[in-house]
């Protein structure tokens, strides 16, 4: 019988063509984009090709090598042991890293897709057999999970309450909603702060490493804030995110609700974390002492901090414009995934 165990020399080769595929302009990686974007507007070809990108810069051999160096040798031989996966779908190939890491890990995979991403991650793993074939043994789709022996969930804080109950008895990561926040300091040139843009609306801010809150210091100036990030007004030609600009606008004039608008995003005061689209809150903060301490009390709610300068808290920090590009080990919710495979190999 054909031995379909790989080393993790060859899954970090297969991988690693996977990330080179990523980059290309195939005609069939245009389809499957295409695709992508007729199914679930939110995903258009510039969203997808970022997403594309931005994992396709952690597929490289050395990248790949490093990362797992510290597990090594824990990683081989393979697991005989199922990871059931349980994908979001909120932003393109946002449950990829968790399918990377169950693999390069050495474990099959179960994956429950996304109705909302069902085109880019089935496309991407058949490029992944085509380049090693033994892979085709390891990973299966499907409807519904079972006979699996550990679990990663993603899902609202409702279905996290569900996903708890259900995966109770077996080892289980359960991810629930999150959000990032910004911490401005008032001092960024204008070149520096239309970096956040980036942090506000790619992926249209749907993902829980867009930043739905800003803190800004005391008598901070906001016009200087939309001045800054005027280059990225082209966000409201999405007709979607153009219906909820209006609508969440429209509630705040109804109810009188003071509130800034540029014409493309409201800023809104407010201390929940949690915006709704097309809307970031804010507050202001007196020292960052004080701030740095709330915001560790509210750990369990973010996601990671956007930020020009070092903070000391728990969740993590990137500068401004860089909060959609993890690296491997930026774990969701601060949770080494790749350890907690590994503990319950």
């Amino acid at each position: 019988m054909k031995n379909h165990n790989l080393t993790s020399h060859q899954r970090i080769a297969a991988f690693s063509a996977l990330g080179n595929y990523m980059e290309t302009a195939s005609d069939s990686l245009h389809a499957i984009i295409e695709q992508a974007g007729y199914h679930n507007s939110w995903f258009t070809p510039a969203n997808t090709k970022k997403a594309l990108h931005a994992i396709a810069k952690t597929l490289v051999k050395p990248v790949l090598a490093d990362w797992i160096q510290p597990y090594l040798p824990d990683i081989d031989p393979m697991s005989g042991k199922t990871v059931g996966l349980v994908l979001a779908g909120n932003i393109p190939l946002v449950g990829f890293h968790d399918i990377l890491t169950a693999l390069i890990a050495g474990f099959k995979v179960q994956i429950k897709l996304s109705s909302d991403d069902k085109y880019l991650i089935p496309h991407l793993l058949d490029k992944l057999i085509e380049f090693e074939p033994a892979f085709k043994q390891h990973i299966s789709l499907v409807d519904r999970l079972q006979r699996f022996d550990m679990i990663i969930a993603t899902g609202s804080n409702n279905t996290a309450r569900y996903f708890e109950y259900y995966f109770k008895n077996v080892p289980h990561i359960i991810r629930k909603n999150r959000n990032s926040v910004a911490v401005i300091w008032g001092d960024e040139t204008k070149a520096e702060l239309s970096n956040i843009g980036y942090d506000l609306f790619d992926y249209y801010g749907l993902g829980c490493r867009n930043v739905s809150k800003l803190y800004f210091p005391k008598n901070y100036e906001i016009s200087y804030f939309f001045e800054a990030i005027e280059t990225f007004s082209t966000v409201i030609n999405h007709h979607k995110y153009h219906n909820n600009y209006d609508y969440n606008k429209s509630i705040y004039l109804v109810n009188g609700d003071r509130h800034y608008d540029n014409g493309f995003l409201l800023l809104k005061e407010d201390q929940r974390l949690a915006s709704p689209l097309a809307v970031a809150y804010y507050e202001h903060y007196n020292d960052i002492e004080s701030l740095t301490a709330q915001l560790n009390e509210r750990n369990e709610e973010i996601q990671c901090i956007v930020t020009n300068r070092k903070l000391t808290t728990i969740a993590p920090s990137f500068s401004l414009g860089k909060s959609q590009e993890p690296a491997l080990d930026d774990y969701a919710d601060g949770v080494n995934t790749l350890a907690f495979l590994l503990s319950n190999k």
